[in-house]
């Protein structure tokens, strides 16, 4: 019997494996990219990209517990948001212009009503309240640690809370002029609150575990 692949050719011992570059071209190069160009392209592929001056980053792929820890909070703020009618709470996947030529695309967002003129199918203007989960990759933190408040605060967003599971911690942080000063750094056991939102609330413990059914 004929072995039924024994007719194909037989790869190149000396054959190269390439990316496609015919495909990269078809994008502008990094530093080249304009607002138009990002907003046009279509992400797919669960990867999200954020976009500065020209510069395309890529953020890896969450894990499951990044996922799970970011529902949590979206599940708890927007039941606190739409029982009071203050305005829209959405997750990630959610472009947000910080200033021209540069956009985020935080975990979770949050707009009060009274802003909702700033608010587009393609991207908001800003946000009132945003939220990151840091994962456990250095890049990743100096990102959310440390560029993302000076930005978040540039871009005059009230408040902006990190989920960090890897450091065991909730750390809430307030605008005061023109930078964030710590509203709190709440760790299991306790309560992380907001000054935004009077009343609302998060047990540090089952956000940091993403415990769904505690809420």
């Amino acid at each position: 019997m004929t072995n039924a692949t024994s007719s194909l050719p037989a790869p190149a011992e000396d054959a190269e494996l390439e990316p496609v570059w015919d495909i990269a071209y078809l994008f502008p190069p990094q530093g080249s990219w304009t607002e138009e160009d990002y907003l046009a392209f279509d992400q797919g592929a669960n990867r999200r990209l954020e976009f500065t001056d020209g510069h395309i980053e890529v953020l890896p792929v969450p894990t499951e517990l990044h996922q799970l820890v970011l529902l949590y909070f979206y599940e708890a703020l927007s039941a606190f948001v739409r029982a009071r009618k203050l305005g829209l709470v959405l997750t990630s996947g959610l472009r947000v212009r910080l200033r021209p030529g540069q956009f985020r695309e935080p975990d979770v967002v949050f707009m009060r009503a009274e802003n909702a003129s700033r608010r587009s199918n393609k991207f908001w203007e800003g946000a009132d309240l945003v939220m990151e989960v840091v994962s456990d990759q250095p890049d990743a933190r100096e990102r959310d640690l440390e560029r993302k408040p000076r930005e978040y605060a540039a871009a005059g967003i009230p408040e902006y809370w990190i989920l960090d599971p890897t450091s065991n911690r909730i750390l809430v942080l307030t605008l005061a002029g023109d930078r964030y000063i710590t509203h709190g750094e709440f760790r299991p056991g306790e309560r992380a609150t907001s000054v935004l939102l009077e009343g609302f609330s998060v047990d540090v413990a089952a956000a940091l575990r993403g415990d769904l059914d505690s809420l």
